[in-house]
């Protein structure tokens, strides 16, 4: 059960390592924005508007919180079971969704654009997570998650194999960039867009592996970047400018429940406790240093001394 915390620091805020102590606030606690979601995903901040929308994946809804009120409303419903969200650099929202199987792109007006629905004349499995890179182009992992049940998705035959794909910034023509990755999930640029980290979501133990890449266009050399470990189920994440990943985390032990923080080299420097497990992540608030988490049935919050890359 939740409940605020009124000590500075705040104890659920664990320092792994003393570089992490540059990046807490001392007089910043973790705050619930919002629950009653049956879980919570891909949220994406809109700063023109202060507000944040997020997933809430078996509800098939996406819900948005603003800033100014505090509110929370129904932002789109329903959504093809949407899951992770992120902006594009011309600030329109870019959306996965599982039962439409399918990448689409929001217009300023409300219409919708299918960006890809298929690859090579087979239709997507379960579009997961997105990420948009500098250039424009978009990078989406595609597990078959949204085709296992009728609880995130719907029932069907699974036609391409699991996969992440690159999505041309003029013409939206797809590439196969990786197609041997057991259940890819959340993905992440370095600050420089030199790397591309990957969460191997069907590894065992879970894995965030690192890949080169080259030209803007392909990946090369393929590491475990975070063995995981027992417990340990990475799932979304995004990256700050110092390089550091902020990894939505637990599921294994209450203990690890929340996001665990990395350091550009792949060690743990820092843990924020949350009472549910954590999926995804996002940047926001006027300077990007607010960290939104979208944990399970709930999202919180907390302010960083930090930046959130741009694009995530």
């Amino acid at each position: 059960m939740w409940e605020p915390n009124d000590l500075y620091p705040d104890p659920s805020i664990t320092v792994l390592d003393p570089s992490f102590l540059r990046y807490r606030f001392f007089h910043a606690s973790v705050e619930r924005l919002a629950t009653g979601c049956r879980w919570a995903e891909g949220p994406v901040w809109f700063g023109d508007g202060r507000y944040l929308l997020w997933s809430d994946l078996p509800n098939d809804r996406i819900l948005r919180w603003d800033e100014t009120s505090g509110t929370v409303s129904t932002y789109r419903a329903p959504t093809n079971y949407a899951n992770g969200n992120t902006r594009d650099r011309q600030g329109r929202l870019i959306t996965c969704e599982h039962s439409g199987r399918r990448v689409i792109r929001t217009e300023y007006d409300g219409a919708i654009t299918v960006l890809c629905d298929s690859y090579q004349g087979k239709r997507l499995n379960s579009p997961n997570d997105v990420v948009v890179a500098s250039d424009g182009a978009v990078w989406f992992t595609d597990p078959p998650f949204g085709l296992l049940s009728f609880y995130e998705g719907q029932k069907e035959a699974q036609e391409l194999p699991h996969a992440v794909y690159r999505l041309d910034p003029h013409d939206f023509r797809p590439t196969q960039v990786l197609d041997q990755v057991p259940g890819p999930n959340g993905l992440a640029f370095s600050p420089d867009e030199k790397t591309l980290y990957l969460v191997a979501s069907r590894a065992d133990p879970r894995e965030i592996r690192a890949y080169d890449v080259v030209d803007g266009v392909r990946l090369t050399r393929e590491r475990v970047f975070i063995d995981a470990g027992p417990g340990g189920t990475p799932d979304g994440f995004r990256v700050d400018v110092d390089g550091n990943l902020w990894c939505g985390w637990g599921m294994g032990s209450p203990a690890l429940d929340g996001v665990r923080v990395f350091n550009p080299e792949g060690a743990p420097i820092g843990h924020v406790s949350l009472p549910e497990r954590c999926a995804n992540v996002c940047f926001g608030g006027r300077w990007r240093n607010r960290l939104f988490m979208a944990a399970s049935h709930s999202l919180y919050a907390l302010y960083v001394n930090t930046q959130g890359v741009p694009g995530g």
